[in-house]
């Protein structure tokens, strides 16, 4: 098999300049068990562990097959389909086909979300020979007719399992079933659990089965370590071993978008240069953080499991399982990012107590234990890491609470009970005034309210507290209570407050005195 050249599989000479150019010399197993039936129109299931090249595998027979036939795509469909999980792996995938179909007229194009439509819509009304896209762009761009997939001849559905993972199985199914049931399907899993074999006995057809290594994930160029630390410490941790092991470029693995953010946060400022990337990131902010992770400006990046299948980053050294995956395949995609073509690397995966039934589940997949960590290294770190968690804690204990949040908080009593209000603040440089026409909360009383106020002697005349009294004006009293009318329509001459039964004359009194 390694005396098997990329000319023996059928592989056009153009297609082999191409290939020269990008340094390719001899096929993969993948890609020599692929590329001979992919060629002759058959339906393909390929099973293959991360970075043994399943891109060229289904890419240069798709490339071939439509140059042999060279057809113009009718506006808005494309003649080959590539559903990938992510926006990264799809936007790499179009590198590949940019790479592979150098010197030919085929044109492609890459779909996802997070970005505007109008390019993609663009692109598309031309007609496409190969369309490159994630499965929910895709049926967007579907339900707005700005895309058709009646006229698809190939489709591939790359990292399958990833797909299911990530709940987009009922998508695929959609796609599925927009696509013409004459075509050529291919499947490709890093893993191949009993879904994914369902999925691909419904929509393959007397498919060749190709499995290189399957489920043997565990790569003998990758130095695997585990080191038991407690969730606290790790920060800590960490931090002291990427310093000591001086790792140039490596990927830290977190469960969280949440966690990927506070960590990358943290490894800054303990001067190690590092930015997070999930899906809650733009996709111009993801793709200016890889290509400064690629071009070495940034030292360290801190993914999730949805970033762990689209980073292909040649010279990754080091890669960090900062959290244990919950399941045990993803442990396989995460160290796969290091050690590819044939270059060697060390993964650490930091385990706490509760993270212990984890790696004996990816143990139990490896087949093999993996090493404790040991070494002056790895003390120095855990001591770090106690340093760090003793200081976190310290910090958290005596961190001052906000007087904003402290002000006007209600407590109860305890042992149930009603609420106790604290007391409200009062406006800055406002003087404490009373007055005897007004009730609880300032409100004015029924009668200061209705009635309006009455002269000084008659409120000290009711018994109320004077007080600072407002500055002297004239009593406002509804007529309606306060007027008697005559005979003839006019107003008496005196009204009589109903408290006090003091009598005022009119003219004392300011306000509208209806007609009668």
């Amino acid at each position: 098999m390694n005396e098997t050249s990329f000319s023996s599989l059928g592989i056009s000479p153009a297609i082999l300049t191409a290939l020269d150019h990008q340094g390719y010399r001899a096929p993969t197993p993948i890609q020599a068990a692929s590329i001979p039936p992919l060629l002759q129109g058959k339906d393909l299931l390929g099973c293959a562990q991360t970075g043994t090249g399943k891109t060229a595998a289904f890419a240069l027979p798709i490339i071939q097959r439509l140059s042999e036939d060279p057809r113009r795509p009718e506006p808005r469909t494309c003649r080959a389909l590539v559903v990938a999980p992510t926006r990264e792996l799809a936007a790499q995938i179009d590198a590949s086909f940019t790479a592979y179909a150098e010197g030919s007229k085929l044109v492609h194009a890459c779909i996802f979300g997070g970005v505007g439509k109008i390019p993609q819509i663009k692109a598309l009304s031309r007609g496409l020979d190969v369309l490159i896209a994630t499965p929910g762009r895709l049926l967007d761009l579907h339900g707005e007719a700005k895309v058709s997939l009646g006229k698809v001849e190939i489709v591939v559905l790359d990292e399958a399992d990833r797909m299911l993972d990530m709940g987009f199985i009922r998508d695929v199914r959609k796609i599925i079933a927009l696509l013409p049931k004459e075509r050529q399907t291919l499947l490709f899993s890093a893993t191949m659990p009993n879904d994914i074999s369902g999925l691909a006995n419904s929509i393959l057809h007397d498919p060749v089965r190709v499995s290189v290594s399957p489920e043997k994930p565990a790569v003998e160029l990758i130095d695997q370590k585990v080191a038991f630390v407690k969730k606290a410490e790790k920060r800590g941790f960490l931090a002291a071993l990427i310093k000591a092991q001086d790792a140039q470029r490596a990927i830290v693995f977190t469960r969280t978008k949440h966690g990927a953010d506070k960590l990358a946060r943290s490894l800054t400022a303990s001067d190690i240069p590092a930015e997070a990337i999930h899906a809650n990131k733009s996709q111009n902010r993801r793709t200016r953080t890889m290509e400064e992770f690629r071009s070495g400006t940034l030292r360290v990046l801190v993914a999730t499991d949805l970033a762990a299948r689209g980073i292909d980053v040649e010279g990754v050294t080091h890669v960090y399982n900062y959290e244990l995956p919950e399941v045990a395949e993803t442990y396989v995609h995460r160290i796969g990012r290091t050690a590819r073509a044939g270059a060697s690397g060390m993964a650490v995966a930091l385990c706490d107590d509760e993270e212990k039934p984890l790696l004996r589940a990816i143990e139990k997949l490896l087949r093999k234990g993996v090493p404790v960590a040991s070494g002056p290294v790895f003390e120095a770190a855990a001591v770090e890491g106690r340093k760090g968690a003793v200081a976190d804690a310290a910090a958290k204990a005596i961190r001052p609470e906000s007087p904003r949040r402290s002000e006007g908080r209600r407590e109860a009593p305890r042992g149930g009970g009603a609420k106790v209000a604290a007391p409200k603040r009062e406006r800055r440089g406002a003087e404490e005034r009373t007055f005897p026409d007004r009730g609880p909360k300032g409100r004015r009383t029924e009668q200061g309210s209705r009635a309006g106020a009455l002269p000084a002697a008659a409120a000290t005349s009711t018994g109320r507290s004077a007080g600072p009294q407002r500055p002297e004006r004239r009593p406002q009293v509804p007529a309606q209570r306060r007027v008697g009318f005559g005979s003839r329509g006019e107003a008496s001459r005196f009204v009589r407050d109903d408290d006090s039964g003091e009598r005022f004359s009119i003219e004392d009194v300011v306000g509208y005195i209806p007609r009668r």
